[in-house]
């Protein structure tokens, strides 16, 4: 895992970014979160440059950082903090993830294509036409997330949680919901379509609500 250290800033809580040694390798030490730091240019140089560079990537903290028309296609990222990052017009195929956190980040006109990311947290993400398809994506969190016109059609969500997120225009079609937890959701034109519904989990009493004729209103099958 990253190491999680606060911004050396007084009262700011915020995590640091990772510093870098005179080889290019990830330290432990101390250092500023993004807002603090006095060179916020040339740190963010040195993370692209160490994204770019690398193809296995482990303990990376990029929290705050903003991505945009990059690719990250064959990536593979172990233990890394994206936290509040924003990402844009990306478009990769084969991304891989474990145990990393890109919790409140927001993904816009992405395309992260049969990625395979597992234990690895979404929690009040925004999705904006973002595509996972044909993606593995187990034992993840998406809970409390916006998702609008994305897709996650023909990928593994097995043991995920996507408990009070809200999903506008959004496709799980042909998708494994195995024990895929979608308790309090907010939905508008929601795809479920050739998805296995009755092993999925939409409330606290189960997945009875797919055992009936009766399907809550604004899912699609």
């Amino acid at each position: 895992m990253f190491a999680y250290n606060k911004c050396m800033k007084k009262d700011c809580t915020n995590s640091a970014l990772s510093i870098f040694n005179y080889y290019g390798e990830i330290t432990e030490n101390h250092g500023y979160c993004l807002e603090h730091t006095g060179n916020p240019e040339y740190v963010k140089e040195q993370i692209y440059q160490y994204i770019n560079q690398h193809s296995k990537i482990v303990g990376l903290n990029a929290s705050g950082i903003t991505f945009e028309n990059i690719d990250l296609t064959d990536k593979r990222f172990y233990g890394c903090n994206f936290q509040h990052c924003r990402f844009t017009n990306l478009h990769s195929t084969k991304f891989r993830s474990r145990m990393s956190m890109f919790d409140f980040a927001i993904f816009s006109d992405c395309n992260l294509l049969q990625s395979n990311m597992q234990f690895t947290s979404f929690g009040g993400c925004i999705f904006s036409h973002t595509l996972f398809t044909g993606s593995d994506m187990i034992h993840d969190n998406f809970s409390g997330i916006q998702s609008y016109q994305s897709s996650f059609d023909d990928s593994d969500l097995y043991n995920s949680r996507f408990i009070r997120a809200k999903l506008i225009d959004t496709s799980f079609r042909n998708c494994n919901i195995k024990r895929t937890l979608f308790f309090n959701i907010e939905q508008q034109n929601v795809l479920f379509k050739s998805s296995n519904t009755r092993e999925a989990i939409f409330d606290e009493r189960g997945s009875e609500l797919w055992g009936s004729d009766s399907f809550e209103p604004g899912v699609t099958l």
